[in-house]
C-alpha cells in the first residue's frame, strides 16, 4: 500500500511559490510593492521592459504589475509583447501609472491587455487586495490542472480515485467561496454577458447588491432588468455602447440608474470583449461614481462663479470711472451754466440715471466680492424692528411677515448696512415668488460646523433662513439663480443681481448662501454668517463716521471765512477724462490743483518739490505704481502727509493695507464729498 502511494505521488512535483512580476524603473516603487505584497507571493522585480521579458522566458507569474512610463520599452509596448507569447498571453496585467488617468489612456491600456489600473501613489491595502484576487485565481488554476492529472492517474488506480477526486472538489469549492468573498468585499461589481446579447448577464458578483440594492439573481433572471432601470435620457447611449463593443473590442459608458430605494445613482460601466469556449463575451466592472461627479460639478460651478466675479469686478472698475466722469461733468455744467427749468430737469434726470448706474455697479461689486466691507459684531435680534418697519409697507396686505429671531442667537461678524440690504433682497425675492400672497418667515439658529466643506470652514455660524410659501424654484435652475443677471422674472421686472449680491456678500463675509426649494412648495434661502467674538454690539443702522461728516460738510463748495487758504492738491488718476473733470471741479472750489496721469510722474514731482503739495488725492489701481505706493513714498519724506485714495474698486486685502488715517472715496463720488474729504484730511495735519 505504501509502495502504491509513493508511486502515485512521483509524477507530481511540489508546486513552487506563486510569483508576482513587478516592473518599474524606480527602485523605490519596487521596494514599496515588495513590502505591500509580503506573504502574498514571491515578488520578482524588473527595472525595464526588456528585463521583464527575460524573466517571462524562464518562469510563469500569477500577475504582472507594469509601470506605464519607462525608458526604452514603455508599459503599453511591453504588454503587447507579453500578449504575443503563448506562454504569457493569459497572465493578468495591472498597469501602474501616476499621470494617465484620462479615459483614452485607460482604454489604450485595456486594449493592450491590462485587466486593471492602479494610480500612484497607490494604497498598499488596495494593491494587496487586487493582487491576492489574481494570486488566488492562479493558485486555483494550478490546483485544477494538478487535480485533473491526479484524477486521470487515480482512474487507473481505482483504490484512490474516489477519495482524491472528492478532495479536489472540496478544495475547488473552498477556493471559489474565498474568491467570491474577496470580490464581494470590493466596492465594485464584476459581471459577464454574451457579446451578442449584451443585456443578458451570465455572471454578476455580489458587489452589485451593495451598489444597487438588488441581488445578482435579479439581473441574471431577467435580461431586460438592467437596461429597464437606466434613466430614459441615458438609455440610447448605453445601448449603442454595448452593441458596438464586439466591433471595438471594449466599451465604457456612464449612466444614471434607478436603485432599489428609487434614487438615481451614476454608474461607470466599462469592460472588454473576451473569447471563451462558446464564443465572445463581455467582461466588465461597474462602480458608483455619484459622489465623484457631484464634487466635479461643485468645482465647475465654483470656477464659473469665480470667473464671472473677476469679469464683473473688472467691468465695475471701468464703469465706475465712466460714471464718476459723468457725475463730475454734470456738476461742472450746473455750476458754470445758467439752466432754465426744462434744462435743469434734464440734468437732474441724467444725474439720477447715473446714480442708478452707481447702485448697479455696487451690486456687481458685491457679487465679485470687491466691495469695501466694514464688519463688526451685529446682534440679529436687534434687526427685527428695523426689518419689519422697512419691508412691511412694501409687502402689502396679501403677504404676512414673521420675524422669529431670539435673543439667544449669537452675534455675527458682518457689515451691518450690507447685512440689512441682503436681508431685504431675500425678503423681496420671496415676496415676488408669492403673487397670490402667503407668509414670509425669518428664522435664525446657532450652528457649529466641525469640518470644512460645502463652502464653509470649520467654526461657529448663525444660520439665518428666509422661508416663503411661494411657487418654488426648479431643480435645474437653483444652481443658476446666484449668477449675475440671471432672472426668472419677466423683462423689466428684475436685474438678476439680487441673489448674486447676497451670495457675494455672504462669501466675502466668510459665510455662504444655500438654497432649498421645491416647485409648488416654497423656498428657503439660508444665509450663513460667521459668529462674532467681539464684545461690542451694533445695529444695522450705524453708518461710517466719515460719510456722516462728509454729508455735513457738503453744503458748500467754497472756502469759509475761517478757511481762507485752501490746501494745494496733488491729483493722480490714469483716466484722462475723470482726471481733467475732477481737477476742473476742485479749481472751481478754490483749490490749487496739479494733476498727473500716473504714479511715476507724481513720485518725481514729490521728490523734486516735497513742500509744494498739501494733500495727495490718488487713484488706487494704476499701472506699475499704485496709489498706496505713492502715499508711502510721500510719507517717507513727510510722515504726516495728508492723503486720500479714490477707487472704482479694490480687493479687501489690498485696500486694508493702506495707512489707517487715509480715507477711501469710492467712485463715482459727489464733488462736494470729495471737497469735504480733502478739507477734513488737511485739518488732521
Amino acid at each position: 500500500m505504501a509502495a502504491m502511494e509513493a508511486e502515485s505521488s512521483e509524477p507530481f512535483e511540489k508546486l513552487g511559490p506563486v510569483r508576482v512580476l513587478a516592473v518599474d524603473d524606480d527602485a523605490r516603487n519596487l521596494l514599496a510593492i515588495e513590502e505591500a505584497l509580503d506573504g502574498v507571493g514571491q515578488v520578482i522585480c524588473a527595472q525595464s521592459g526588456d528585463e521583464a521579458l527575460r524573466f517571462l522566458l524562464k518562469d510563469d507569474f500569477a500577475v504582472i504589475l507594469l509601470d506605464v512610463l519607462m525608458p526604452g520599452l514603455d508599459g503599453y509596448e511591453t504588454a503587447s509583447l507579453i500578449r504575443r507569447r503563448e506562454r504569457s498571453n493569459a497572465t493578468p496585467i495591472i498597469f501602474l501609472t501616476a499621470i494617465n488617468k484620462e479615459e483614452a489612456h485607460m482604454l489604450r491600456g485595456y486594449d493592450a491587455g491590462a485587466v486593471d489600473y492602479l494610480f500612484k501613489p497607490f494604497d498598499p491595502s488596495m494593491l494587496r487586495s487586487k493582487v491576492m484576487v489574481f494570486v488566488d485565481l492562479y493558485e486555483k488554476t494550478r490546483e485544477i490542472e494538478r487535480n485533473a492529472a491526479r484524477e486521470q492517474l487515480l482512474l487507473e488506480r481505482a483504490l484512490k480515485a474516489t477519495s482524491d477526486k472528492l478532495d479536489a472538489e472540496r478544495a475547488l469549492r473552498h477556493s471559489e467561496a474565498r474568491q467570491e468573498a474577496i470580490l464581494a468585499s470590493l466596492p465594485i461589481c464584476f459581471h459577464a454577458r454574451a457579446a451578442e446579447a449584451p443585456f443578458a448577464a451570465s455572471y454578476v458578483s455580489k458587489g452589485v447588491e451593495r451598489l444597487t440594492g438588488f441581488s445578482p439573481d435579479r439581473f441574471m433572471a431577467d435580461p431586460d432588468f438592467g437596461i429597464s432601470r437606466v434613466h430614459p435620457a441615458d438609455r440610447d447611449a448605453v445601448t449603442r455602447s454595448l452593441s458596438a463593443a464586439h466591433e471595438t473590442g471594449s466599451y465604457a459608458c456612464e449612466f444614471r440608474w434607478r436603485c432599489a430605494n428609487e434614487e438615481y445613482r451614476i454608474f461607470l460601466d466599462q469592460g472588454v470583449v473576451a473569447r471563451d469556449g462558446a464564443g465572445l463575451e463581455l467582461l466588465g466592472t461597474m462602480q458608483d461614481i455619484t459622489e465623484q461627479r457631484h464634487l466635479e460639478s461643485q468645482l465647475l460651478q465654483s470656477q464659473r462663479l469665480d470667473a464671472i466675479g473677476k469679469l464683473t469686478g473688472g467691468l465695475a472698475h471701468d464703469f465706475n470711472n465712466l460714471l464718476a466722469a459723468i457725475l463730475s461733468g454734470l456738476s461742472l455744467l450746473e455750476r458754470q451754466v445758467s439752466l432754465d427749468g426744462k434744462a435743469a430737469q434734464v440734468l437732474d434726470m441724467t444725474r439720477r440715471s447715473a446714480s442708478q448706474g452707481k447702485d448697479l455697479i455696487q451690486r456687481m461689486l458685491a457679487f465679485s466680492r470687491r466691495q469695501d466691507l466694514k464688519p463688526v459684531a451685529v446682534r440679529m435680534s436687534s434687526l427685527g424692528d428695523t426689518m419689519t418697519g422697512l419691508v412691511a409697507p412694501i409687502l402689502g396686505g396679501l403677504v404676512r411677515f414673521d420675524w422669529h429671531v431670539g435673543d439667544d442667537i449669537w452675534p455675527v461678524h458682518a457689515d451691518p448696512a450690507q447685512l440689512e440690504l441682503a436681508l431685504m433682497n431675500l425678503v423681496f425675492n420671496a415676496h415676488d415668488a408669492m403673487p397670490s400672497g402667503g407668509t414670509i418667515c425669518v428664522k435664525a439658529h446657532n450652528r457649529s460646523v466641525g469640518h470644512t466643506g460645502q463652502g464653509l470652514a470649520a467654526g461657529d455660524y448663525v444660520r439665518l433662513a428666509v422661508e416663503d410659501t411661494g411657487t418654488g424654484i426648479a431643480a435645474d435652475v437653483i444652481s443658476k439663480v446666484i449668477e449675475p443677471f440671471f432672472t426668472t422674472k419677466p423683462i423689466g421686472k428684475g436685474t438678476g443681481l439680487g441673489l448674486s449680491t447676497v451670495y457675494g456678500f455672504a462669501k466675502q463675509s466668510g459665510g455662504t448662501l444655500r438654497i432649498d426649494s421645491e416647485l409648488g412648495h416654497g423656498t428657503t434661502m439660508e444665509l450663513w454668517l460667521p459668529r462674532s467674538r467681539e464684545a461690542q454690539d451694533v445695529t444695522a443702522r450705524d453708518e461710517p463716521v466719515f460719510e456722516a461728516s462728509a454729508a455735513n460738510d457738503a453744503g458748500t463748495d467754497l472756502p469759509t471765512a475761517v478757511e481762507d487758504q485752501l490746501p494745494t492738491v496733488l491729483l493722480i488718476d490714469d483716466s484722462q477724462s475723470l482726471r481733467e473733470l475732477t481737477a476742473m471741479s476742485l479749481r472751481q472750489s478754490g483749490f490749487d490743483v496739479t494733476a498727473f496721469s500716473g504714479g511715476a510722474q507724481a513720485l518725481a514731482a514729490i521728490e523734486k518739490e516735497p513742500d509744494r503739495f498739501d494733500v495727495i488725492v490718488t487713484d488706487f489701481a494704476m499701472p506699475l505704481i499704485s496709489g498706496i505706493d505713492v502715499i508711502r513714498f510721500a510719507r517717507s519724506l513727510r510722515a504726516d502727509w495728508p492723503a486720500l485714495i479714490v477707487t472704482g474698486y479694490a480687493d479687501a486685502e489690498k485696500i486694508s493695507d493702506r495707512p489707517h488715517d487715509v480715507a477711501l472715496i469710492s467712485k463715482p463720488f459727489e464733488d462736494a464729498h470729495l471737497v469735504a474729504a480733502i478739507r477734513s484730511a488737511s485739518r488732521r495735519r
